[in-house]
């Protein structure tokens, strides 16, 4: 059953993901908007690229941070798996489609990050272990997120985490591949940017 106190946690989720740390970011240290420039994207990466490694570590950290403190309250404050889950999805969502950039967000991919860096940390490891492997041998960024997003609700059901969680994870990963979509596209037709060096 529903509660005020988990309607608030959602809301307060919700409003968290949706902070846009790179634009913030952007517009407190240059004159540029990450949203004009680069692949448009509010994220990490994007900022990396346009802005320089400094604010794209800021931004990667906001990022994650938005999913980890939300989660981390719903755990310590309720019982039930299934709505910690509903309340991270909705944070997820936050960043997704955002109401302070009229629902025009980021990928997700470190919001996810934060939020099962509380739920689920040595799956977290096995993910970012994919991830990494995928980019250093092709160097995409993209493919190595879509790819350690698929991963995750794999990964939840080897160790025997709850469905509740796994399908959580299958849910988010559907959404990252889905705002991935310029960039499969860009991978199909062997346009997507590598990482510098490669």
């Amino acid at each position: 059953m529903i509660t005020t106190k988990t309607i608030l946690l959602m809301a307060a989720g919700y409003f968290a993901g949706s902070i846009p740390t790179g634009v913030i970011l952007s517009r407190l240290f240059s004159t540029r908007d990450i949203r004009a420039e680069g692949s448009g994207n509010i994220g990490a990466t994007n900022v990396y690229r346009v802005l320089g490694v400094k604010l794209g570590v800021l931004t990667l950290i906001g990022d994650v941070l938005k999913g980890v403190v939300p989660v981390m309250v719903a755990r310590l404050l309720l019982a039930e798996d299934g709505w910690i889950a509903v309340v991270a999805f909705v944070t997820f969502c936050g960043h997704l489609f955002p109401v302070f950039l009229k629902f025009r967000g980021g990928k997700g991919v470190a919001t996810a990050l934060g939020i099962f860096l509380v739920i689920a940390p040595a799956m977290v490891a096995g993910a970012a272990a994919i991830f990494l492997a995928v980019v250093l041998k092709w160097r995409y960024v993209s493919l190595g997120s879509i790819t350690a997003a698929l991963a995750m609700p794999l990964l939840l059901g080897a160790a025997g985490y709850p469905c509740t969680f796994i399908l959580l994870g299958a849910a988010m990963a559907g959404l990252v591949v889905y705002r991935h979509r310029d960039n499969i596209k860009r991978l199909r037709e062997g346009s997507e940017k590598k990482m510098r060096g490669g």
